[in-house]
């Protein structure tokens, strides 16, 4: 009998993989945590019923939701990663030596040891030794914190549950005071085409480009997100995604990427009209 894990992305439209087996499935304090083998996609993660990664590829979000804005700002030394539990980011990240320190907030630590036991190609990214892993709620850790961060990369679930805050004014604000005066904040920033995703990408866009004096948003691919159309957020006190790219220093660097590239960067700031229409209508 074939086995198949299903996630309806609209009560009309679901996406279906065929499934090896399924190697774990609990509940933790905050949410339900699965892991799933599959001939497709290799080992993959859900989160109350709700793709997170999967082997196959994770590499694109996390590349995307990294490189973009160490390739701004060569000069990040000190990072925060809210959520990432994964490790993927810490992974992306540890490709910098010029980083000196990386916080990274994740409520719920029963993800992070599932991963590092069921998917270790992401959460190598834990035996990154600049990192240093606090067990908590990020919206609480950022309270307080005045000029302290270069990047902020806000790698949330959807807003529900656990991650609902992470959306939130009050946290925007938070990372705005929390980054230094050239920091920059991106957070992934739900996809524009199904209609309950798009109301939550307006709305944080909504939040965000009231807190900072850029905000930009880009795209990338994914296969197993709804419509595999997907939205990052770019933020900052005045750098530029675009105009201020250093593309020779970052090429220079020879980071190792199957996704990211400096051209691809330029390009996914480009968005379709019905997007770029959605964001200006709401800023």
């Amino acid at each position: 009998m074939d086995l198949w894990y299903s996630e309806f992305h609209t009560k009309n439209v679901k996406l279906s993989i065929k499934v090896s087996s399924e190697l774990l499935s609990e509940q933790s304090r905050y949410q339900h945590i699965a892991v799933f083998d599959s001939p497709e996609f290799g080992r993959f993660l859900t989160l109350d019923g709700v793709m997170m990664l999967t082997e196959k590829d994770e590499f694109i979000y996390h590349e995307m939701i990294t490189h973009v804005p160490m390739s701004v700002n060569p000069d990040i030394k000190i990072v925060l990663v809210i959520g990432a539990g994964d490790g993927g980011v810490l992974r992306e990240l540890s490709k910098y030596k010029t980083i000196e320190k990386i916080d990274l907030v994740e409520i719920d630590e029963r993800v992070i040891e599932v991963c590092k036991q069921y998917l270790p190609q992401t959460a190598c990214g834990f035996s990154n030794p600049a990192a240093n892993v606090i067990i908590g709620d990020g919206i609480k850790f950022l309270r307080n914190k005045e000029n302290e961060y270069d990047l902020i990369i806000v790698d949330s679930t959807d807003p529900s549950g656990p991650g609902e805050v992470l959306f939130s004014k009050e946290f925007y604000g938070n990372c705005y005071n929390a980054l230094t005066e050239h920091g920059i904040m991106v957070n992934q920033h739900e996809s524009p085409f199904y209609a309950n995703d798009a109301d939550a990408m307006i709305r944080a866009h909504k939040k965000i480009s009231k807190t900072f004096e850029v905000s930009k948003v880009y795209q990338a691919h994914i296969p197993t997100y709804p419509s595999g159309h997907w939205l990052f957020g770019f933020a900052s006190k005045g750098l530029h995604p675009t105009r201020d790219i250093k593309e020779e220093y970052w090429n220079r660097l020879n980071i190792d990427t199957k996704y990211y590239t400096t051209k691809l960067h330029k390009g996914s700031f480009c968005l379709p009209k019905y997007v770029e229409e959605m964001l200006k209508e709401n800023e």
